[in-house]
């Protein structure tokens, strides 16, 4: 996950706290929100009630989703807003550490997660890609996107990464917690099986944090997903600060996080998907943000391997 670029966005979506539902003022809006919206009945029936769908995220990952002027912006929000179009509520951000989201999310913190989470088999079954071993009930993606990992260098590529292979022996900052994580132990794993030196990875709660290790020439490369390492390329310092390398790696479904026991909403969400994905929003989106490339043609559940 990225460093925070500014980038002014129309249609950005409040962070501030839902009011006092029982407000006569708010429940009317909410009921001429929910009326205009041809998916609203497919919503349970106390989101519908309240109206709003509370998202876990790591707001520091642009283009994806990133605070700007005290708001979430990025493609995640103008999806969600869109979203909310079809269902008839608000989708509200709340910032959160990556890999604490599906823990905030199974203690109902919050209805969702929108984070450019990989939809993988053991997010789904609740287990950990390091041990293999079970630790929770997993949970279920609507699938929105598609996107790999991309290396992302020092402008000039002064290392000469070109591969994974070329990590060998080398440090890498990234995001823990994140799918990247796992390629570059697999990776670093490979490189000993080969007789060469390990990957030395230093970790960290965000992604800015791995990107100013890698600015500052601490690490070698980042690996983060293509959107936000093209997005770094181009932005940070005027272009000047970044360089992406080889092409991009284990390409998947980014998914729309919900708990195992909320079938209604994540059907609600795929129907929603699905809405705006056909009247032509969806593409819109995507092409305001120039990630056309990741789109996907169906909103599928569970689509990851």
């Amino acid at each position: 996950m990225a460093a925070v670029g500014a980038i002014a966005v129309a249609g950005a979506l409040l962070l501030t706290a839902c009011g006092d539902q029982t407000d006569q003022g708010s429940s009317d809006s909410t009921s001429e929100a929910s009326a205009a919206a041809p998916l609203a009945d497919k919503l349970p029936a106390d989101i519908k009630k309240a109206g709003v769908i509370k998202v876990g995220s790591d707001i520091a990952y642009p283009p994806v989703e990133y605070m700007e002027g005290g708001k979430a912006v990025g493609i995640d929000p103008d999806i969600a807003d869109a979203l909310g179009k079809q269902l008839g509520v608000r989708f509200e951000f709340q910032n959160g550490k990556f890999d604490q989201l599906i823990v905030g999310l199974q203690s109902k913190r919050f209805n969702t997660i929108m984070s450019a989470m990989n939809d993988t088999k053991d997010r789904q079954e609740g287990i950990d890609s390091d041990t293999g071993k079970k630790v929770g009930d997993g949970i279920d993606f609507v699938d929105y996107f598609t996107a790999g990992t991309s290396i992302l260098v020092q402008k000039g590529n002064p290392k000469g990464i070109k591969s994974l292979d070329d990590l060998c022996g080398q440090t890498v900052a990234l995001q823990r917690g994140t799918t990247s994580e796992g390629i570059a132990k697999d990776q670093s794993k490979k490189c000993t099986d080969d007789g060469k030196k390990a990957i030395k990875l230093q970790t960290f709660d965000t992604d800015p944090e791995a990107l100013l290790r890698l600015k500052q020439g601490a690490s070698v490369a980042d690996l983060n997903d293509f959107p936000v390492a093209a997005y770094n390329a181009k932005t940070s310092g005027g272009g000047n600060d970044f360089e992406v390398v080889g092409e991009q790696i284990e390409a998947g479904p980014y998914g729309i996080g919900v708990s195992k026991d909320s079938t209604q909403l994540r059907d609600a969400l795929q129907a929603a998907m699905a809405a705006i994905i056909e009247n032509g929003e969806y593409t819109k989106i995507l092409q305001k943000w120039n990630v056309t490339d990741g789109a996907v043609t169906e909103a599928t559940v569970n689509g990851g391997s």
